[in-house]
């Protein structure tokens, strides 16, 4: 299945700056069995977990994680850039690999005890990876997995994660 959707993800270089190989992923949301094949591999990967929720990460972990919300009748949390959300929320900081950001969730959006598993489109450093875990746990709830469609291995993302269960569709040994 991997070297299938490997074929629908579009790489472009030098985005969003010189030295970074971007993997373009609507390409595949366009080609829509590929998607299916992704969210319900995706849904596969969450259920094993039994999570309670879903935190899906800006912005293009949104789109597979509300699929994958649908298809398994889970709530999700938004995890979002500073200033987006409109109430009370939690901020963590955290470096990528081209510079540094922060995520938020509101205050309210995950409960104590309850078993997260954080989404994303792509692993690369780990950071934002580590900063939604972290956010989870400052609100008491327990990461039960970390999903994400694309890993980089050679940004070695998943030694930050070393603490979490990490699932990768799709894996790149290089760029």
């Amino acid at each position: 299945m991997a070297e299938d959707l490997k074929d629908l993800i579009r790489r472009i270089p030098d985005f969003p700056k010189k030295g970074i190989v971007f993997r373009d992923i609507t390409t595949l949301l366009k080609a829509g069995p590929g998607f299916i094949k992704v969210v319900n591999a995706l849904a596969r990967e969450c259920e094993k977990r039994k999570p309670d929720v879903i935190l899906a990460i800006e912005s293009r972990g949104f789109l597979l994680g509300g699929a994958v919300s649908y298809r398994l009748g889970l709530p999700l949390v938004p995890a979002r850039k500073p200033g987006k959300l409109p109430w009370k929320t939690v901020k963590e900081e955290y470096e990528l690999e081209y510079g540094k950001d922060a995520i938020e969730v509101h205050l309210d959006s995950i409960q104590p005890g309850q078993r997260v598993v954080i989404l994303d489109d792509l692993l690369a450093t780990g950071g934002t990876a580590l900063a939604a875990a972290k956010l989870v746990e400052k609100l008491n709830g327990k990461v039960a997995g970390m999903l994400f469609l694309i890993e980089l291995e050679l940004l070695k993302g998943r030694e930050r994660l070393k603490d979490y269960d990490v699932v990768s569709l799709i894996k790149y040994e290089s760029e």
